[in-house]
């Protein structure tokens, strides 16, 4: 069984050299989706095809007429100022015109001279929200990160008993998803010290972070009508990555009976590129669990996902204190892990989404949950760094942190890498943390 095709072919190059250079996040062989428009303009956000270090406007493009007629309503659905028109679209014409951006952008395409004066430099654009998201669920998918939360409040027990059945998630708020480079205030909420009898309001003093992979979903499915988890490319359109700030804090109060709330409807950053499904296919692993865990039930279990169900996305977080920003220092990278180690696989989300009759959308928003690995230089989170507070980490400029501090920024980027493939980028997303408005 084999996903891979032309547009994957490790020997495309691009006529935009900075696309052939060696590490480039956005070779030909990526060509993923954003929404932008130049920095500081007046001009209306538009759809845009990275390659290299250059953006390929969509509209501009589309008005050229260049492609076959077939592809000019996918065009015109990108021209828009969200994607979701286009995401709505079948995985066939995503395909088709990923192939035809592909014959367009590489090396020798009679279509250069016609499509250079449509890229504009990456350095000159700004981003807004690839879509309107309009549902927003965010899983909990990494055993390690659950089993290591879990020893902290319940050591003899770390997983509850339904971890390894079903795949856990709960449903958040889109409003507060906001593009890299949006910063946000630290939240205020309630909180309650082991030792007081009452809770007090004030801002968050554990305030953390969670690396996830966010995945959009494309095409939907009619309510009551589940989705077979052999099936689940046609519904997913792409990944990216997804910052799911946590008040560790207020969640500690409040996430009882019903999970968490205030901790978590604060702010989410996800980073602007979407690297379509279709592009991740050279990075798909078997996905298996180990014969002595409870095996998936039918629905969560399938031949596809056996096979190419894990994907190997290398997620990395660094730091940036408002000192090292001062030093005009990027950053410490404080952790790296990746995607494949999630517990529970892309496909077996949607499927148990949707197996009680949930109709997903074109732009709904699954967050992978915290991902994390089997070791402490793998975890996804602050609180698994410093065993939720009880110890700190020195940086190399001779700070400490336990949870993050105001003027703190974190960082996160991923890339894939895989023997006989062309390695891709997903970017990084970014967004720094602001006193607390009291």
């Amino acid at each position: 069984m084999s996903l891979l095709n032309q547009t994957h072919n490790p020997d495309l190059t691009s006529w935009v050299a900075s696309a052939n250079v060696a590490e480039c996040d956005f070779p030909i062989q990526n060509l993923p989706f954003a929404i932008f428009r130049r920095a500081g303009s007046a001009e209306a956000f538009r759809g845009g095809v990275a390659i290299g270090d250059k953006v390929l406007d969509l509209a501009a493009l589309a008005a050229l007429n260049l492609f076959a007629e077939n592809l000019q309503p996918a065009l015109r659905a990108c021209s828009q100022s969200q994607l979701n028109d286009f995401m709505a679209m079948p995985q066939a014409t995503w395909s088709a015109l990923r192939l035809a951006l592909s014959q367009a952008l590489a090396t020798g395409s009679a279509l250069q001279s016609s499509i250079e004066a449509t890229l504009i430099a990456q350095a000159d654009i700004e981003f807004d929200l690839p879509c309107k998201i309009g549902d927003y669920t965010d899983f909990y998918t990494s055993i390690h990160h659950a089993t290591t939360i879990g020893s902290f409040f319940r050591p003899d027990n770390p997983l509850l008993p339904n971890y390894k059945w079903l795949p856990i998630g709960y449903h958040g708020r889109s409003s507060s998803i906001t593009i890299s480079g949006t910063d946000f205030h630290r939240p205020v909420g309630q909180t309650k010290a082991a030792t007081a009898d009452e809770p007090t309001l004030g801002p968050c003093k554990r305030l953390d972070y969670e690396m996830e992979v966010g995945i959009y979903i494309g095409a939907g499915n009619e309510m009551g009508s589940p989705i077979n988890i052999e099936q689940t490319d046609q519904y997913v359109f792409g990944m990216c990555l997804f910052n799911d700030w946590s008040a560790r804090d207020i969640q500690g109060w409040e996430y009882q009976p019903l999970g968490p709330f205030l901790a978590k409807n604060f702010a989410s950053t996800v980073s602007p590129w979407i690297i379509t499904n279709e592009a991740l296919a050279p990075f798909r692993q078997a996905w298996q669990r180990q014969k002595s865990d409870p095996q998936p039930l039918a629905y969560l279990s399938g031949q596809q996902n056996s096979t190419l169900g894990s994907y190997d996305i290398q997620l990395e977080v660094s730091l940036q204190t408002a000192n090292m920003r001062s030093a005009q220092i990027e950053g410490q990278k404080i952790t790296r892990t990746s995607f494949k180690h999630s517990y529970w696989s892309v496909a077996q989300m949607v499927a148990h989404h949707t197996v009680n009759g949930c109709n997903l959308q074109a732009g709904d928003f699954f967050g992978s949950g915290t991902q994390s690995g089997p070791s402490l230089d793998q975890v996804g989170s602050m609180m698994e760094l410093t065993s939720a507070g009880k110890t700190s980490f020195t940086l190399e400029n001779g700070e400490s942190r336990t949870f993050l501090e105001d003027g703190d920024a974190i960082i996160m980027s991923g890339f894939c890498v895989a023997e006989g493939a062309t390695r891709i980028g997903f970017g990084s997303v970014k967004a720094t943390i602001l006193p607390a408005k009291t």
